[in-house]
């Protein structure tokens, strides 16, 4: 038996390949990385632990979420029409009593839920459209905060528009100089047309001028006409910035004709920007105006992937004016991807796990960290299940969360005693 002597092998593990496809062995960690990967690696270790053939998989990225608005559903009332729009009117009120406290404490309560449930790497828009700018401040705050068990990226998010009011682009650049990560846009909300192909062009300057990444609320709504998309993948290709830029929501997509949709499937395939779509919120949020047949809301995710596009799910909302409901949970959000965009074949289903793993690690350019490779970070899940298909099917608990080669959270499944009165 080798001498070499680990600082934690966990045994038994059932590894997903990139193939899909699982393979029975051990992972040795030291130093906070994964040191080897062999179906019986023959050393000692510190500590050992048998997963008894669970799955183990890279962890959950969850790609899209506001954390600055999560947990103030109902304040200060309910969403009643459910749309996109009254959201937007009501966050427009609690906003003004934001706090830094405030802020901090209700994101970092996201992003503890958000672990426990497999979570380690989480991209989150914030307002910046309030002149205080304090959603901005408290979450830079947390991102400092949750550094050592929590990758957080931030993108500052014009949730009225650039060119709604005066101040409200000088605010933008301000979040850029301040550090975030990424700059979004919200073109469909513009006053026009003309205002919100302008505010596209924007983005991409100011992303150049900053060198941050590119994510952009995009044609999140039911009109066919809306039609940012095609000026953001054009803007892609002319920059070059192409996998450094996003598009999210995406929901008139799914409302084109096809003949338009055809055209601009293959303008996107030349772009390479990345998608992310958000089941729960998207099949929520949309259709709200139609009577019977009632749209679906959720943009052409089958399409994309099956063009080789990268795809990935968000969760988006939780407890806020948009959406009273959410767990954190990636894998709710991937069992309602499967449903609404019709992903039930078996590779489907895999490629729906992909969507809440490795797609976002792309999405959020993740590549030198991400994975569970010799020599990256030990960042890995271990579900109760045996396949993405078993993880999906029954939403499976997430047994042990590791990160940086330590036990991050642990959680233990219920057990259920079921007695017969036959």
């Amino acid at each position: 038996m080798s001498n070499k002597n680990y600082e934690l092998i966990l045994r038994n593990c059932r590894l997903l390949q990139a193939t899909h496809k699982t393979e029975i062995v051990d992972i040795a960690i030291d130093d906070s990385k994964i040191a080897a990967i062999s179906p019986d690696i023959p050393a000692f270790a510190d500590q050992e632990l048998d997963l008894q053939e669970k799955l183990v998989t890279p962890p959950f990225v969850e790609s899209h979420i506001h954390l600055d608005s999560a947990l103030t559903a109902g304040e200060p009332r309910w969403n009643q029409s459910g749309t996109l729009f009254e959201g937007i009117e009501i966050w427009g009120n609690r906003k003004q009593k934001l706090t830094i406290e405030d802020v901090k404490k209700r994101a970092i309560e996201i992003l503890k839920l958000q672990a426990q449930k497999g979570v380690l790497f989480s991209r989150t828009h914030v307002d910046v459209s309030e002149p205080t700018l304090t959603a901005l401040q408290a979450l830079l705050e947390v991102k400092e905060t949750v550094k050592n068990w929590m990758n957080l990226q931030i993108v500052a998010f014009p949730q009225d528009g650039i060119y709604s009011q005066h101040e409200n682009l000088p605010l933008l650049e301000t979040a850029l100089q301040l550090g975030v990560d990424a700059v979004g846009g919200i073109p469909h909300y513009e006053f026009t047309r003309e205002d919100g192909v302008k505010s596209v062009h924007q983005i991409f300057e100011l992303a150049e001028k900053y060198d941050c990444s590119i994510d952009i609320h995009c044609d999140e709504i039911d009109d066919d006409q809306s039609r940012f998309l095609e000026v953001v993948a054009a803007c892609a290709i002319r920059t070059g910035l192409s996998n450094r830029v996003t598009a999210s929501h995406t929901t008139a997509f799914a409302s084109y004709n096809n003949a338009y949709a055809e055209k601009l499937m293959s303008l996107l395939e030349k772009s390479k920007i990345n998608f992310i779509a958000n089941p729960l919120i998207n099949i929520t949020l949309q259709g709200r105006t139609d009577i019977y047949p009632k749209r679906r809301g959720v943009t052409r995710v089958k399409e994309l992937w099956q063009r080789g596009l990268n795809v990935s799910f968000g969760h988006d909302c939780i407890l806020d004016p948009w959406y009273s409901l959410g767990t954190g949970s990636m894998l709710d959000v991937a069992y309602m991807g499967v449903h609404i965009c019709q992903m039930t074949g078996m590779t489907e289903i895999d490629a729906c796990y992909q969507m809440i793993t490795s797609n976002g690690a792309r999405t959020l350019n993740l590549a030198d960290r991400y994975g569970i490779v010799v020599g990256k970070p030990a960042n890995l899940i271990v579900v109760e299940a045996d396949s993405c298909f078993d993880a999906i099917r029954k939403r499976s608990t997430i047994k042990y969360v590791f990160n940086h080669g330590k036990l991050l959270a642990e959680t233990t499944p219920a057990k259920i005693k079921f007695s017969s009165f036959g």
